[in-house]
């Protein structure tokens, strides 16, 4: 990643159940909003800057993630995050706009479409949590030692390692503290096991949706793709990405927004 694809785009804060959260927009053209995965975003990706060639990206923090203060601290329930989430995207001016949601994001981002269907116009999930087969389990990313993350979350851990480094300048006490945050957060959306029983609403989900899994995914077992596409009541499109681990869009920039793109400009 060089210079000019770290740099920040203009940032917003707007208050979620009293506690700011940072609004990131960029790029001109139709509105896309981005729910970022396991870990949230403490930096400006060059898959987002690659969407801001034909779309205005807006990225919402989520409640405890990088850019979301301690706003996780205050939900207490499944119903508790979705209906933060559904405010967050309201008041980011993304009602009826496309979205993206990666990961943990990609559960998020399909609930919302699932029980506000009008807030979503077209709706791309990559490799989503919140599915749980017993028989063929996702990856328990909470059980895992910190020195393996990396090579779960990319094919290329180095990618994970880049998003995470700290920025030159970076409050050394108060970066590792966020990164920390951000994994309570996503254990307290999907504890125990990642399983949310999102497999109930999908046939509330009508927004075409585009289902983007890493070839190399060592979270999600790519057999869930096939259960989203399934139980998803809107036409559905399944593309697997080369050389690319569960975030996809950290592995493989180009060619994720390129499959986004495309899909976000058919008729």
């Amino acid at each position: 990643m060089n210079q000019s694809e770290m740099s920040v785009p203009e940032a917003s804060v707007i208050e979620i159940n009293g506690f700011p959260t940072r609004i990131w927009r960029s790029g001109t053209g139709p509105k896309l909003g981005f729910l970022a995965g396991f870990g949230g975003l403490p930096r400006w990706v060059p898959f987002l800057r690659h969407l801001t060639r034909s779309h205005t990206v807006i990225v919402p923090s989520l409640p405890g993630f990088p850019g979301g203060d301690r706003g996780h601290t205050v939900l207490d329930s499944h119903l508790d995050w979705l209906l933060a989430v559904r405010e967050m995207l309201d008041r980011a001016g993304l009602e009826g706009a496309d979205l993206i949601g990666s990961s943990v994001g990609g559960s998020l981002a399909a609930e919302v479409a699932a029980l506000w269907p009008a807030t979503v116009r077209r709706l791309v999930l990559i490799a989503p949590f919140g599915l749980f087969d017993e028989a063929n389990p996702p990856t328990d990313p909470w059980a895992q030692r910190a020195d393996a993350v990396p090579g779960l979350m990319c094919a290329d851990p180095e990618n994970w390692k880049a998003l995470k480094a700290p920025p030159e300048g970076a409050n050394s006490i108060e970066w590792p503290i966020e990164q920390v945050r951000a994994n309570e957060a996503a254990a307290r959306i999907f504890w125990p096991l990642g399983n949310t029983r999102i497999e109930k609403r999908l046939r509330l989900i009508k927004a075409p949706t585009l289902l983007l899994w890493g070839e190399q995914d060592k979270i999600m077992p790519r057999a869930y793709a096939e259960t989203f596409a399934r139980g998803i009541a809107g036409p559905t499109t399944t593309r697997i990405v080369p050389n690319a681990g569960h975030l996809a869009e950290l592995d493989q920039p180009d060619e994720v927004a390129r499959q986004v793109t495309g899909f976000l400009q058919a008729d």
